[in-house]
């Protein structure tokens, strides 16, 4: 919104600075950052009052985890409240991209604010059926990945673009929004697996963000294009101001959820998150890059996966439990030990993503 007052800008005045999308994005950083801090404690306050017991505690669980009983949840509403009014305030509100995301993420945080509401009102872990989560996830990802393939320019729309085989382009079609479909369903859902520990989750999100963003802003420019040699996809510069807004939001929230964790970001945080991070590389045709950034993502929602299949044809475990990070916790592993090496690993990959822009 901001945008608009370089109207006034003679070119030569304050003014000016809000053409230039890196003053907006630290602008937006600020924003949400302030905006955590302001809002963090009340809103934790709120919910505390308003849930009683806080987030059910798995039964299985590590035994550790028992100690949270109490512990309120729906915390992402501070993360997604700080993220929209700086992405509202400091975006260019004209640019497709910028609301294709917000799309994505407030509808993701409305099926995890559902879910979270129905387990602090029944006091389970059941919540919303895995069935209408699932379903209303793939609606909104088809509505977005047909979105992202309107907008995105003719000789890229319904292709997928592989890092440093620069030059390789795979047209997929009409199966482009099934394939966008699954890559955010997919990432909403692999953070939410990965949100089990106090600020495991938030801290990779932020990073895998900052890289999307730096991504989203390089692709946007025509001479970074040409210079890293990747596909042009015009627009998508502004995404690194929703990017930012991230980053600050989600600081302002780890400040509360640091172990031990005030709140919990719960369904409404992960989902949205996750599902934001998907639709960004959807929008600028990273969506293998994705894979890499978010390899933690990956691997947390493979260890389920892997876990199920398993017990299903032989009745035992490939892990002690899954997701992976609560096998280490079996293992013995203290909570911020295993924290802190995520967030190792976390920022490993997300340079190896960086990397891939100028790998050929």
């Amino acid at each position: 919104m901001l945008y608009w007052l370089t109207e006034l800008s003679d070119g030569g005045d304050i003014f000016n600075l809000f053409r230039y999308i890196t003053f907006r994005a630290g602008g937006a950083f600020l924003t949400a950052l302030i905006f955590g801090f302001i809002f963090g404690k009340p809103l934790i306050d709120v919910l505390r009052k308003r849930q009683g017991k806080g987030q059910p505690i798995r039964d299985d669980g590590p035994e550790g985890h028992f100690i949270k009983a109490g512990t309120p949840t729906m915390g992402g509403l501070l993360i997604v409240g700080a993220l929209l009014t700086s992405t509202l305030l400091w975006a260019r509100l004209d640019n497709a991209f910028v609301w294709m995301v917000l799309f994505v993420t407030m509808g993701y945080a409305a099926i995890g604010f559902a879910d979270d509401y129905a387990k602090v009102t029944k006091q389970n872990t059941a919540g919303v059926s895995g069935r209408v989560r699932l379903g209303l996830g793939f609606l909104i990802a088809a509505v977005a990945g047909g979105w992202a393939a309107w907008f995105h320019p003719a000789d890229l729309t319904n292709q997928l673009a592989f890092p440093v085989f620069k030059d390789a382009l795979l047209n997929l079609g009409w199966m482009f929004v099934p394939f966008s479909m699954i890559v955010i369903v997919g990432a909403a859902n692999a953070v939410n697996l990965t949100d089990g520990l106090d600020g495991l989750a938030i801290m990779p999100v932020m990073i895998a963000a900052g890289t999307l963003g730096i991504i989203a802003y390089a692709v946007g420019r025509t001479d970074f294009t040409e210079y890293l040699d990747v596909h042009y996809v015009p627009g998508t510069g502004e995404i690194l101001i929703f990017s930012a807004g991230l980053i600050g939001g989600g600081l302002g929230f780890l400040w509360y959820n640091a172990p031990p964790a005030a709140v919990f970001m719960g369904d409404t945080g992960s989902l949205a998150l996750g599902g934001a991070l998907g639709a960004i590389a959807v929008a600028t045709k990273h969506e293998i890059v994705l894979a890499i950034v978010g390899g933690l993502f990956v691997v947390e929602a493979l260890s389920v996966i892997i876990q199920v299949l398993y017990f299903k044809r032989t009745g035992k475990r490939v892990f002690l439990m899954a997701p992976i990070h609560h096998h280490y916790e079996k293992k013995g592993w203290a909570e911020p030990q295993i924290v802190i090496r995520f967030w190792i690993i976390s920022l490993i990959l997300a340079l190896i993503g960086l990397a891939t822009l100028k790998l050929r």
